[in-house]
């Protein structure tokens, strides 16, 4: 967020937790992209901020979140002593959780897989409509589409971004019958290393489709670790999450700090991708 509107979303989370009884001395962000985080201290609350338009994802996320806690998910958990649920407040919408104190040792490949099939085994106990990753895979395809959205898009880039999307996307769901929900982006911004043990966060992403789709998001190592994994399978999902990342990053509107690298790194990393996976 710009410096202005992060002001007034720090404001946003600040009041709504106030007028919640939480005492707030002090706001620290902690991630600040087209939402933000923040630490509210002392009450020992987490704000997630967002702008109005993403009120349907905020709910979806608490909702998700409220199901796993109740299953015994390695997840953050929404803030205990109010009501799970997104709050509105000046054209931002705010949803509280829980605040965890990192700890500092970096997770081990098997140890990162085993919170992996902990958290796929919880989300083959809960009921959730929750879209398939190809519909991900068709808003990116979308975006690298449409010229008005991707205006800065070079044309090859363009027609590279397109025809990689579309053929992975149809590689990656011929075998739909394996699918059940994801987590949807378990990369390592998204495993918080705690003092009760990993937890995900950030399940607005929850999808439904191969565990493999998740596998590729982890470090190339965890894979290894998971048993019954396609790593071929594994290969085609990294390189459709670099496609799909990759076209983020040419949104018109996209907010992610360093973007113009990351435009330039993404294409990068897509193509090697492919290499891997022999399909470049």
């Amino acid at each position: 967020m710009e410096p202005l509107e992060l002001r007034r979303a720090v404001e946003a989370g600040r009041a709504t937790a106030s007028e919640l009884g939480f005492q707030v001395d002090d706001v620290i962000v902690i991630h600040n992209s087209d939402r933000v985080v923040l630490r509210l201290i002392p009450c020992g609350v987490l704000a997630r901020v967002a702008p109005y338009e993403h009120l349907a994802a905020s709910e979806f996320e608490v909702e998700v979140a409220r199901r796993l806690a109740d299953v015994g998910a390695p997840v953050a958990e929404p803030e205990p002593r109010v009501e799970p649920r997104v709050h509105v407040r000046d054209a931002f919408v705010i949803s509280l959780w829980t605040y965890y104190e990192p700890v500092g040792s970096q997770i081990a490949p098997a140890d990162y897989a085993d919170v992996l099939m902990q958290h796929h085994a919880a989300l083959r106990q809960i009921d959730l409509d929750a879209p398939h990753f190809t519909d991900r895979v068709a808003g990116a395809l979308s975006e690298v589409n449409d010229r008005e959205q991707s205006p800065e898009l070079p044309d090859a880039d363009r027609e590279f971004l397109s025809n990689t999307l579309s053929g992975l996307s149809a590689a990656a769901s011929i075998g739909k019958a394996g699918d059940q929900l994801l987590h949807g982006e378990p990369h390592p911004g998204n495993l918080l290393n705690t003092k009760r043990g990993p937890l995900f966060v950030d399940l607005a992403t929850c999808c439904r489709g191969p565990i493999e789709f998740d596998l590729a998001h982890a470090p190339e190592d965890v894979g290894k670790h998971y048993p019954g994994a396609d790593h071929d399978l594994i290969h085609q999902c990294r390189a459709l999450n670099w496609a799909m990342f990759s076209a983020w990053r040419w949104r018109r509107n996209d907010q992610m700090p360093d973007r113009d690298r990351w435009r330039v790194e993404g294409l990068n990393r897509v193509r090697a991708a492919l290499d891997r996976c022999e399909l470049g």
